[in-house]
């Protein structure tokens, strides 16, 4: 019996940034340099998969730094920490790594910058992302408020309306945070702007990659983790661009093929955190069911690359 056809639309760029590329290579170069185990606060990056690699070289991963023995070398994870931590492992005499993304680490100067001006933030973001406790950590508590939607912008009260700031987490939908933006100036027309977008260039162009299929597809499956937000705002674009089924799942054996009825043409995405081995294995997944055409969308390519801390190279 023949298999039924099924086009695979493969959006690009998809799968690894330069931050989780540099945050998972922080963390093999220590385990190389220093030897395990290596501590690790947090997840390195939303992903089970990397997770538990990192896991199988010598990584211990954990919440918070009392976990972590004495004279122990620790990574802080791509999100971002509070100013509490590193403090907090200096006090303790632990060696540690910051593998911060670098663009994380640019909302945080940003902060500070608009603090040091004598201005009340608002951030907007997803209250407990790992990413937004280590911003709003930055700077002393009540200095930053959190607005999540567009909704929570009527009910803001702030100090003092003509000094006022606003920073992003870097992972946001675009076109939420255009919409938070334009309320924001609405209700503050003194409020002060990023100098630069802080929604950072890997969400953005995963986002358009999924626009441009979207058009095109009967389903779209977002490989990337629950707790992982550019993955979890892809599914989102992708229902609101108009494809009927939009979901994520973290590996391929999570997919229910009962909703795959029906489906032709199938568009398949990676969130920011997800390694391009889980698409792979995904596309085979559909190989042995179906007869499967695989063609990739592009919508720019990248070629970003951030350095490990001089620490590790020898």
């Amino acid at each position: 019996m023949s298999k039924p056809a099924l086009t695979i639309l493969l959006a690009a760029p998809r799968g690894f940034c330069a931050g989780v590329d540099r945050a998972i290579q922080i963390v093999e170069l220590a385990l190389e340099r220093f030897g395990p185990p290596i501590y690790v606060r947090h997840e390195i990056v939303h992903n089970r998969t990397v997770v538990e690699s990192l896991e199988a070289k010598g990584a211990v991963f954990v919440e918070e730094l009392d976990e972590v023995p004495a004279d122990a070398h620790v990574v802080f994870s791509a999100h971002g920490v509070p100013k509490s931590v590193p403090a907090d492992a200096r006090q303790r005499g632990l060696a540690y790594l910051d593998a911060t993304c670098p663009l994380v680490s640019k909302v945080h100067v940003e902060a500070e910058r608009l603090h040091a001006q004598d201005m009340h933030l608002i951030m907007i973001g997803h209250a407990g992302h790992p990413e937004v406790v280590g911003t709003m950590g930055q700077l002393p508590e009540g200095a930053i408020t959190l607005v999540e939607k567009v909704e929570d912008v009527a009910a803001l009260a702030v100090p003092d309306p003509e000094k006022l700031g606003f920073i992003t987490q870097t992972t946001l939908s675009v076109d939420d945070t255009a919409g938070i933006v334009a309320a924001l100036t609405a209700r503050f027309p003194a409020i002060q702007a990023p100098h630069k977008e802080d929604i950072c260039y890997a969400t953005t162009n995963r986002q358009a990659a999924v626009k441009a299929i979207a058009p095109q597809c009967d389903a779209l499956i977002v490989i990337g983790a629950p707790n992982s937000s550019n993955s979890v705002r892809l599914v989102e674009v992708g229902a609101r661009a108009g494809v009927a089924k939009a979901l994520r799942i973290q590996h391929a054996g999570e997919l229910d093929w009962s909703l795959m009825e029906g489906v032709h043409r199938v568009g398949i995405t990676a969130g920011a955190s997800a390694p391009e081995s889980l698409v792979e294995e995904l596309i085979e997944a559909f190989r042995r069911r179906y007869a499967v055409t695989v063609e990739q969308v592009t919508v720019t390519e990248e070629r970003v690359q951030f350095k490990v801390p001089r620490a590790l190279i020898a």
